[in-house]
């Protein structure tokens, strides 16, 4: 199966065709706020680039150069103050690693707000003159990673919604392609049935060591996850119990074999089913699925939740009829005919690749049109 997509020089391939401003500290926000909306480049926010512990550090550079890197993107201009931890240099080298695309810089300390502002327009606009020349073209689903999320989950998302997408993950693996479940913490009471997935015992071994890992995390200060999560949104949907949710979560990733497994942050290299250990927070866990190389990421939701990413597009996708009439404005697909019996989820797993197909040509999700283009970044430990 073919899209019409953006292909890149270093034969990835892209679903969007960006020119982004990224502040290379959150001090840069104005700057690169202002340089974006007079272009109408793409603005990604960056919380932090100093004021971090180097460990922490090391990661804001990872899922922000990520999120540079990422096919979607065909150029950048980062903002830097001057005076911050991640100096111009250290984006530079981590980028090198990832991507040969143009990047420009620009700092506030060397010339004032306003003449940065100035430049950063006159360098953003070259990018999108550039950009524009680039032309969608016959591209293999092969090349896709689909981004698999859940969030604000009621019982319709593992009966029904989370089944279907996993319907449509085995699809685009079986095509080639490749798939990104993350969330580790929604596979709390689920950690063993990942284990036995994992197409060696290596991989399995370190989803299972992943999610062991978080549970003894809250152990260790006392708490029990088990026991304060499902969260009060899922508890209100009718979600009794962090097995329950996990068992519901899992269904996202199909039936295929796990064939990798990576850290936070780390970029995808493989091809299939992976798992990425991060946060169960809907926007960080987004946001590592796009800095990993995801292209595009299906979210499901029971109760509906607005969130999107600058840098991918986002579609968001419901089983639970009344939250997909009351909140049409921000769901994209509704898969509820299944659970009223007027269809199958095998019908609705083939609609919803072809709509996959259709936002990865240029069709606008609602997160896009309503402009939510969040990020969040975990962080460890404060460092001043």
């Amino acid at each position: 199966m073919e899209f019409m997509g953006y292909k890149r020089a270093d034969g990835k391939v892209g679903v969007r065709n960006h020119v982004i401003v990224v502040p290379g500290v959150i001090c840069a926000s104005v700057a690169a706020k202002k340089i974006a909306d007079e272009t109408g480049a793409v603005f990604v926010g960056n919380p932090n680039g100093c004021g971090q512990s180097p460990e922490d550090t090391a990661t804001t550079l990872e899922i922000i150069t990520g999120l540079i890197a990422n096919p979607n993107v065909y150029g950048a201009l980062i903002v830097g103050l001057g005076c911050e931890a991640l100096q111009e240099e250290r984006y530079r080298s981590a980028l090198a690693k990832l991507t040969d695309m143009s990047i420009d810089y620009v700092k506030i300390q060397d010339r004032g707000l306003a003449e940065t502002v100035k430049r950063g327009v006159a360098l953003t606009e070259a990018l999108l003159k550039k950009s524009s020349d680039v032309k969608r073209e016959p591209c293999s689903v092969s090349e896709l990673i689909l981004g698999l999320e859940c969030g604000g989950s009621d019982p319709t998302s593992g009966l029904c919604s989370n089944v279907v997408l996993g319907k449509v993950t085995d699809m685009i693996i079986d095509m080639g392609g490749s798939a990104a479940l993350t969330e580790t913490p929604e596979a709390v009471g689920a950690e063993h049935i990942l284990k036995r997935r994992g197409a060696t015992p290596e991989i399995g071994q370190k989803i299972y060591d992943s999610v062991k890992a978080f549970e003894q995390m809250f152990l260790d200060r006392g708490m029990n996850v088990r026991e304060g999560n499902p969260s009060p949104g899922n508890i209100a949907g009718g979600i009794t119990t962090l097995e329950e949710k996990s068992l519901g979560c899992i269904h996202k990733a199909g039936s295929r074999p796990f064939t990798g497994f990576y850290r936070y942050g780390e970029q995808i290299t493989g091809k299939g089913l992976c798992f990425i250990d991060t946060t169960a927070f809907d926007v960080a866990s987004v946001t590592a699925k796009a800095a990993a190389g995801s292209q595009i990421t299906v979210f499901t939701t029971g109760r509906g939740n607005p969130v999107g990413n600058p840098v991918c597009p986002v579609i968001k996708m419901t089983a639970n009829r009344d939250t997909a009439e009351r909140l049409a404005d921000i769901i994209d697909f509704d898969s509820s005919g299944a659970i009223a019996g007027e269809v199958t989820q095998e019908q609705l797993a083939g609609e919803l690749l072809a709509y996959i197909i259709r936002v990865c040509e240029g069709e606008l999700t609602k997160a896009e049109i309503n402009g939510s283009a969040e990020i969040l970044i975990n962080q460890q430990m404060s460092y001043c």
